[in-house]
């Protein structure tokens, strides 16, 4: 259960103006580290890019929220790399697709991903495989909001499964000028699983946020704050502090990013 806690926990760690400039892929690099009170610390580095099928355009939003509100389809591919500590190894590959219907407010979104773990035993060392994979049909029913209900399935070495999932996304401007996002997502029957996100945006440049990640079936939760500072159209860092629990063990998480857009 503590080595599921930490790669959870590392994943997370990674998710670490308003010009009408356009660009049509991002590329970016991550590294996290996870502290638990009992046991081995963790780290990870991870790689990640983006292709949008047309050019998206700034225009006058949020430079990190460009693409949702452009509605721009696209297939992104990423890979983390993690040592889990207590010769734990574990490598993460996946590939996503998301496509806004022309002419429509719809949207279709499928993804598939493949975990690598190695424990190191000394005298044996044990394999272990995890297939995840989910759909999802969404709908706009005014600007800046998506809601979508799909399916998120696993297969490993004992199990599967698949239990229905449900989203929100909200992208809009206060009274003041600035922007928020608001994000509500759900996963029910087995994973029992649900997690919160917010994002204020100083200017269209810098945002600060918090989110919150709950699983029954894992006994783990987390909450989180982060950043993220455009220092150009092109260029981004961003930060991530996690603060999470795995059955009675407390950890800490540190992540940090930079992306480019061309």
């Amino acid at each position: 259960m503590k080595k599921l806690a930490i790669a959870s926990a590392l994943l997370s760690a990674l998710a670490v103006t308003g010009t009408a400039n356009a660009y049509q892929a991002e590329v970016g690099a991550a590294a996290a580290y996870v502290d638990p009170d009992n046991g081995s610390s963790g780290s990870a580095l991870g790689v990640n890019g983006t292709y949008y099928f047309n050019p998206v355009q700034t225009r006058n939003a949020p430079l990190a929220e460009a693409a949702f509100l452009d509605r721009a389809s696209n297939v992104s591919a990423q890979a983390t790399f993690a040592d889990q500590g207590d010769n734990v190894e574990s490598n993460t590959y996946g590939v996503n697709a998301e496509v806004y219907v022309p002419n429509t407010d719809f949207f279709i979104g499928a993804g598939i991903a493949k975990n690598d773990t190695e424990v190191d035993l000394g005298p044996r060392t044990i394999d272990t495989d995890l297939t995840t994979y989910s759909a999802e049909v969404g709908y706009l029913p005014a600007p800046g909001l998506l809601i979508a209900a799909g399916l998120k399935g696993w297969d490993n070495d004992q199990d599967d499964g698949v239990d229905p999932t449900l989203r929100a996304k909200y992208v809009t401007q206060l009274s003041n000028g600035n922007d928020i996002n608001l994000e509500a997502g759900a996963s029910f029957g087995d994973l029992d699983e649900y997690n919160l996100a917010a994002d204020y945006f100083i200017d269209k440049t810098l945002s600060v946020g918090a989110d919150y990640y709950n699983n029954d079936l894992t006994d783990q939760s987390e909450f989180g704050i982060n950043a993220r500072k455009f220092l150009n159209q092109q260029v981004s860092l961003e930060g991530r502090v996690g603060f999470g629990e795995a059955g009675n063990n407390d950890y800490n998480s540190f992540g940090v990013a930079a992306k480019y857009r061309f």
